[in-house]
């Protein structure tokens, strides 16, 4: 399940940076490398919400450093 939201991550930060999902992988930084406001982890969140049905808490996921990081917080909510 972590592939998959990974995954998820992904393609919503390149929806919402307007770049190929090709430049995202597990080691990407929301803040250093894409200066990640809060509205984009909210989206990114609603996302993930949606399609797994989870209620994730915004200042957990915010905490995440990674991409990885947070695929495998969000997985954690899904056991």
């Amino acid at each position: 399940m972590k592939d998959e939201i990974l995954e998820m991550i992904i393609k919503k930060a390149a929806d919402i940076y307007k770049t190929d999902a090709s430049q995202y992988a597990a080691d990407t930084r929301f803040e250093e490398d894409y200066h990640a406001k809060s509205m984009d982890l909210v989206k990114i969140i609603g996302v993930l919400e949606d399609e797994f049905g989870l209620d994730i808490n915004f200042m957990e996921f915010r905490r995440k450093k990674t991409f990885g990081e947070a695929a495998e917080y969000v997985a954690s909510l899904a056991e």
